[in-house]
């Protein structure tokens, strides 16, 4: 990099893509600063532009230097790359005080004229400085170094801000990292030179004009224009001005002076004029109607002036709307539009003076409505009070502090939003505004309510949440008798007195949720209509049942609430969550009920009169201990009654014959052996539509008595106790969409599930299904779920139809599907198949037999699934695991991204600091930056946990290090019992979390959502919403021990329903992981989700007698070409229902082209590494549990193993047209093929390498450690490790291209983890930089279900690796271009192994056999065919 200083100190790069050897990444980390003395103190003449050192009597100042630098951009989306680095002094420099740091600038390029059709905001690519300076550097020592007037700063890539001149640019960096949650201050003055945080924060010396801002704003231009319909009336050019609600025509062509012609548009028209080109007539409303006729120059022009116009005549009131502009003032032209009535300026930056200042807003003589909510003006405006026209006025989230006593001015003022500030009092004079109705007070600090407010006879009323009232005082209450409307909310709320025995008869609605109160007595509340007292702490509660209509009370201690008199107007009642052993008599006496809600408490029993109620149309009464129900005695309007979790052996007799309104039944979760008919006689009036059995005894008889619910569309009978399922009683059920039959002892599902026409999803999971049933031809069919069953082939119709979106045939051992079959499932968006098991010793050893995992995630009633999982069995060198759950709620972007980058950030995390708090939370904030755009306004729950030892004693027992943010959870079984191990982030489970975002002063809405956004209060993504919404996680570290049986993770959908209990005694009773997971899913759904819902499973045998350490072997010496040493191996063969990819239970599918497009080649290839020189000699064998110290260093490994990872791979191929080679004649053995992408099986061997012996033959071949091999020349494949190769057909040559280095790989977990299994959406994740990962993905090709799908063509970064089957042959092909000769292959040793306490399928032992041991090679040579 060529540097020159000029006047202005700054320092331009005439290179820009060369590199500069530093430590700084590649991802764009700066971290030094040009050298010289001006890096120092600069003086007083600095601003002038010379870099001189300060002078006597001026004031020092830090030096800048700025380096101008041409930025390329990062896949898309405005991030951008560095190509260049810093020079080493520079390093040392900013090495020297970590207050020192370098701020990106970029510049403002003029926008593009928008042109016909879709208007954007691109505009042409803005140029960077990086300036050199520190945190005490200001924005006006900045701005005297270049030709910028004035900085501005843009969060999240939303509005901008101009920066004061005393604000310092480095500092609020530096803040902004330190908020997310960075804690060294070395790691933020690298963070932030990181080019990647500029879609968080960004500096721009100038400010971005935005053309569709523009257009929204104002239009204007120099075109032809006549006045009047007439011909009398001539054209002229004239300048035109589209602004507010008016258009305005100045009387000279070249400026907006002289007389101005006003043409007030709202309720007017605008039309377009056919007898002339590109023309439009605007027309005034009224009779007296005025008329402009206007001819645009060009097409662009006309478009967005007809555009802009249209929306204005359209609005029934002169309402301007400017939110969101990152404005300082309106425009002066607006001024004309004397009309308006509202103005909306939220989300700005307004100023008091200047032309468009807030002091100017007093010429609207007719505006009645302000918004200057979200504006940062730290104080109230007084300008303001000079509006007397105004009835509404928002001055929300503007940090203001007090009101001024001017407020009494505003005579005619109705509505005044105040919330989100930091009042604590209010004027007197304001209860001088008698027309005022509605006041906000919300998310302030009042510490009581004010008395003023005995002044406000209009203020119906008194919104205060959020605020620090801790006690409330129902007598002052009683005075102010204009109040109806108490909200309450989140205030920390302790007492609610009442004084003696005076009645408070005005207030009909109070809301007190989110508080601490201990009891609550609201007898003298007369006239109460509707409690809310959600989440408290009550014990007893007491009201007056007069006028009561609705109660709810959910999540607090009550053991009975007490209302006199009974609440006959009472219609909806929700008590769930307490702690009531039985139900209050005055509950039956109510003649109104419609909704009782009583689940999650410890009923035993419900009263006689509560089912004959006339008017109960809902009951809730899961999860208590009923044992039976009473006997119906009359017909009942019941619709939907919810009886799971309880102790039912049966149900009443009579309930479908007196319920024949009943819509809804889940009795999931009992001890049901039958249930009732549903009539007495043959013919049946059931309405019956939902129906959930699911967790009972239920046999084959009992599906007889469905046939009378011919209404029936949604029926779970999941994990009972049957064989069969009538055929001819099935054909009955012709309405029905949904079945689920999983869990049970099926062995076919009847044939006759044909005539179920509107039959979309079929989840039969865990049976015994051998036969594929005859879903295929149903029109509506979505999804099939037929994995861990028997399946042995599956008969297919000529077509299959175009709604099948989603098949899960995993976990079939015996299913083998031909070529043909593949084809027809070509078009399915989501195919989840058994990857073939092969023989391989690498699986033997190692983490295999220490954990192993399995995973499931469903879609539910969502049309979209926003659930992804991270799955590593091998993690990093050694023997570690890392597993994760990502839940977008409503998104499926960010799951995608984290799932693709987070396993790779944890690996370069852990090069960086050992310790578990820093390098779990820096994944988490890097994960959050990399997200880029896609994270700005999207956000997803977060869970990671991280298997390994103790980085200070390798050869202790394993721990488990976990982080979180949001819901997602995950919970430890230990000795049979739940263990916790997360932290939930939500505003309804953590109160200290509540606090903080009420101190942020974020709005917090009834349905406690942060800004009515989000109930998490700490999430990856979402970056808008900071500093209320944080990507900082809950870290824990957890020792693992023998009494560790498994560990379960799963969303927040999946622990609403299902208990932490309840989830450990089910995988308990399973056992496999993977049919465990399925399990967790399918109970969750039956127990009343219909959002996505993710478990993963993962068995853990760490315990001591899980040790296999042998004594070390003698040495043996490798013989070149001779024949194997004798060395006993055993290889261990996989379970053929758990799958042995490191990174999930199934390869899924996304098909973008049909299966006769796949190539029919494919290559093999080794893998590697460095070996260590001299002999090769067997050295002590040791376990995970106790490994040596030279297994876990540098270039340890187990020599001579080799392992097993299934891989997949993107191609296409023009040689064949039936996915077969032109000499074959059945479809390849090992490999499973669906459109666009193929699944191969194979064994990673020595076979993809050239030998190289003798002298070498030019200079780059000579290695000084040559000789030191003794002549052997013979790769060893090591323990853990692939290489993959990319195959591609070309005009019948087999080209074979290298992947990426062994010592790559060995750094990136996504090479096992993205290789070893595909996405759940199907998708193939190519090899990258970390930094660029998540920039294709963001670019990745999306199908009409939104997943992202692999690209159609090949990419040299597509990874394929060769079954066994196929070694032989391509061999032979390589061989005719270049001679390979394959290496022998390496020991192995078996371990052994305990008989775990929780039961797992053990793989079986094959016979020991001789294999040499080779000498090790200090060099990889790879071979390449051309």
């Amino acid at each position: 990099m060529e540097v020159e200083d000029s006047p202005a100190g700054t320092v331009r790069s005439t290179g820009p893509d060369r590199r500069r050897q530093g430590g700084v990444e590649d991802s764009g980390s700066c971290n030094g600063v040009p050298p010289g003395t001006e890096l120092y103190e600069a003086g007083s003449n600095q601003a002038a532009g010379r870099g001189d050192h300060s002078g006597p009597g001026s004031r020092g100042a830090t030096g800048i230097r700025v380096l101008k630098r041409n930025m390329k951009r990062n896949g898309s989306r405005g991030c951008v790359t560095r190509k260049t680095r810093f020079g080493s002094r520079e390093r040392d420099w900013l090495n020297g005080d970590a207050q020192r740091g370098c701020v990106c600038l970029y510049g403002a390029a003029d926008p593009q004229l928008p042109t016909s059709g879709p208007q954007g905001s691109s505009t042409l690519q803005p140029d960077l400085r990086l300036v050199l300076c520190t945190t005490s550097t200001t924005v006006e020592e900045l701005c005297a170094q270049g030709d910028g007037q004035g900085l501005y700063l843009q969060l999240h890539g939303d509005l901008l801000r101009r920066l004061d001149p005393s604000e310092c640019p480095l500092q609020i960096v530096y803040e902004y990292l330190g908020a997310m949650g960075y804690g060294d201050p070395l790691r933020i003055q690298r963070e932030a030179a990181n080019s990647d945080l500029s879609c968080l924060i960004r500096f721009y010396r100038e400010k971005p004009l935005n053309a569709d801002q523009l257009e929204r704003t104002l239009l204007k231009g120099v075109f032809n224009v006549r006045k009047g319909k007439t011909q009398l009336h001539k054209w002229a050019e004239r300048q035109v001005v589209l602004c507010g609600t008016c258009l305005i025509v100045a009387s000279v062509k070249d400026s907006l002076t002289g007389k101005m012609h006003i043409l007030p548009l709202v309720g007017g028209k605008v039309e377009e004029v056919k007898r002339r080109q590109h023309c439009l007539m605007f027309s005034s409303a009224g009779h007296q109607a005025q008329t402009y006729f206007v001819n645009f120059d060009t097409l662009a022009d006309y478009q967005r002036w007809h555009r802009q116009a249209s929306k204005v005549v359209s609005q029934t009131v002169s309402l301007v709307d400017l939110s969101c502009y990152s404005l300082e003032d309106v425009p002066e032209c607006l001024f004309y539009s004397q009309d308006i009535t509202h103005l909306n300026l939220r989300h700005n930056f307004m100023s008091l003076e200047g032309a468009g200042g807030l002091q100017n807003l007093s010429r609207f003589s007719q505006l009645k409505s302000l918004n200057l909510s979200h504006n940062r003006l730290g104080s109230f405006p007084q300008c303001v009070c000079d509006i007397l026209s105004l009835t509404e006025l928002n001055l929300s989230c503007n940090g203001i502090h007090a009101l001024p006593g001017q407020i009494g001015n505003l005579q005619s003022l109705q509505t005044l939003f105040l919330d989100g500030n930091h009042l604590s009092s209010l004027p007197e004079e304001l209860g001088g505004l008698p027309q005022l109705c509605s006041l906000g007070l919300s998310f302030n600090d009042f510490p009581h309510i004010p008395a003023v407010l005995g002044r406000l006879t209009g203020v119906d009323r008194l919104a205060m949440a959020g605020n620090k009232v801790e006690t409330l005082e129902l007598g002052t209450l009683g005075r102010m008798t204009h109040l109806r409307n108490i909200d309450l909310r989140l205030n920390g709320l302790r007492w609610v007195l009442s004084e003696g025995l005076e009645a408070v008869k005005q207030v009909t609605h109070l809301d007190v949720r989110d508080n601490h109160l201990a009891s609550l007595d609201l007898s003298s509340a007369c006239s109460l209509e509707t409690l809310h007292c959600q989440r408290n702490h009550l014990g007893a509660l007491t009201l007056s049942g007069f006028t009561l209509r609705t109660l709810c009370a959910s999540s607090n201690r009550l053991t009975t609430v007490n209302i006199y008199p009974v609440p006959n107007h009472l219609t909806h009642m929700d008590l769930s969550r307490n702690l009531l052993e039985y139900l209050p008599d005055w509950v039956c006496d109510t003649r109104k009920i419609e909704v009782l809600d009583v689940a999650y408490n410890h009923l035993s029993e419900l009263p006689c009169r509560l089912l004959s109620s006339l008017s109960l149309r809902k009951l809730l009464v899961g999860n208590n201990q009923l044992q039976r129900l009473p006997d119906l005695l009359d017909h009942i309007p019941l619709e939907a009654l919810d009886l799971q979790h309880n102790k039912l052996g049966e149900l009443p007799e009579s309930l479908f014959c007196k319920a024949l309104n009943l819509r809804f039944l889940n009795v999931s979760a009992n001890s049901l052996e039958n249930i009732p008919p549903s009539s007495q006689t043959e013919e049946s009036l059931s309405t019956l539509q939902e129906l959930y059995l699911t967790g009972n005894n239920l046999t084959e008889n009992c599906a007889v008595l469905l046939v009378g619910h011919q209404n029936l569309r949604v029926l779970h009978m999941a994990y009972n106790q049957l064989q069969s399922f009538p055929a001819s009683k099935l054909s009955k059920l012709e309405l029905l969409e949904e079945l689920n039959l999983s869990g049970n002892k099926l062995k076919t599902i009847p044939s006759t599930v044909s005539s179920c026409k509107r039959l979309h999803t079929l989840i039969a999971h865990s049976n015994h299904i051998s036969v594929f049933p005859e879903i295929l031809n149903l029109p509506e069919i979505k999804l099939v779920d037929l994995s861990c069953n028997e399946l042995t082939e599956i008969l297919l119709p000529d077509s299959l139809p175009p709604t099948l979106h989603e098949l899960d045939l995993t976990g079939n051992s015996s299913l083998m599907l031909e070529h043909k079959t593949l084809n027809l499932f070509s078009h399915i968006t989501t195919l989840k198949l058994d990857q073939k098991p092969a023989m391989t010793a690498g699986d033997s050893l190692g983490s295999s037999t220490l954990w192993n995992h399995g995973y499931s995630e469903m879609s539910g009633q969502r049309n979209k699934l926003c659930v992804s999982v991270l799955a590593m069995d091998r993690f990093g060198d050694s023997v570690e695991a890392a597993y994760g759950i990502f839940d977008g709620d409503r998104n499926e972007e960010v799951p995608r991204l984290l799932q693709c980058t987070m396993g790779d950030v944890l690996s370069e995390e852990l090069q960086h600091s050992s310790v578990d708090t820093v390098y779990m939370s820096n994944t988490f904030l890097t994960s959050h930056r990399k997200l880029g755009v896609a994270g700005q306004k999207l956000g997803a729950s977060a869970l990671l946990c991280y298997i390994h030892h103790e980085p200070s004693d390798p050869a202790s027992y394993f721990s488990l290090t976990l982080a979180n943010v949001g819901t997602c959870q995950a919970v430890l079984c230990r000795d049979g019992q739940p263990l916790p191990l997360s932290k939930v982030y939500s505003l309804e489970q953590s109160a200290e979390e509540t606090e903080r975002v009420k101190q942020s002063k974020a709005i917090i809405t009834e349905d406690n959502k942060v800004s009515g956004v989000t109930c998490c209060s700490r999430l990856l993504g979402c970056s808008y919403l900071s500093p209320w919404v944080l990507p900082k996680p809950w870290v824990r570290t957890e020792p693992l021990c023998a009494q560790d049986e498994f560990l379960i993770l799963g969303n927040r959908a999946l622990f609403q329903r299902v208990s932490y209990r309840e989830a450990v005694r089910t995988v308990q009773a399973v056992g496999d992981p993977c049919a465990a997971a399925k399990k967790l899913c399918t109970l969750a759904q039956s127990y009343g989700c219909r959002d996505n819902v993710g478990a993963v499973v993962v068995s853990l045998r760490v315990g001591e007698d899980s040790c296999t350490c042998e004594p070390p072997l003698a040495a043996t010496e490798g013989r070149g070409g001779a024949g194997p040493a004798a060395i006993p191996v055993s290889v261990a063969l996989g379970d053929p229902a758990t799958l042995s990819s490191s990174s999930g239970i199934a390869s899924e599918f996304s098909s973008e082209m049909s299966a006769s497009e796949v190539g029919s080649e494919a290559g093999s290839t080794a893998s590697d590494e460095n070996p260590s020189s001299g002999v090769a000699s067997r050295p002590e064998r040791r376990c995970s549990l106790h490994p040596a110290a030279t297994l876990c260093g540098p270039g340890g490994g187990h020599p001579g193993l080799f392992q097993r990872q299934p891989s997949s791979a993107t191609f296409s191929s023009n040689q064949s047209d039936n996915g077969l080679d032109s000499d074959d004649e059945s479809p390849l053995e090992g490999v499973i093929s669906n459109g666009s992408k193929l699944e191969v099986e194979v064994d990673i061997h020595c076979c993809a390498f050239q030998i190289r012996s003798g002298a070498p033959e030019g200079p780059n071949d000579q290695d000084p450690r040559h000789e030191q091999r003794g002549g052997s020349d013979y790769l060893v494949a090591k323990m853990r490790r692939q290489n993959s190769v990319v195959v591609s057909a070309t005009n019948g040559c087999l080209l074979a291209v290298c992947g990426r280095e062994i010592a790559d790989l060995k750094k990136s977990p996504s090479t096992s983890s993205l290789f070893g299994k595909k996405l759940s959406n199907g998708s193939v994740v190519a090899l990258e930089d970390s930094h660029n990962v998540i920039e294709v993905a963001l670019e990745a090709p999306k199908k009409k279900s939104g997943y992202f799908s692999a690209p159609a063509q090949q990419d040299p970064e597509d990874q394929l690796v060769v079954p066994a089957g196929l070694e032989q042959e391509v061999r032979e092909q390589l061989r005719g271009q270049n001679p390979v000769v394959p290496g022998p292959p390496p020991p192995s040793t078996p371990p052994t192994t305990r008989e775990p306490a929780w039961d797992l399928p053990r793989p079986p032992q094959l016979p020991r056999q001789d294999i040499p041991v080779p000498a090790a090679l200090q060099r990889e040579v790879y071979d390449t065919a051309l």
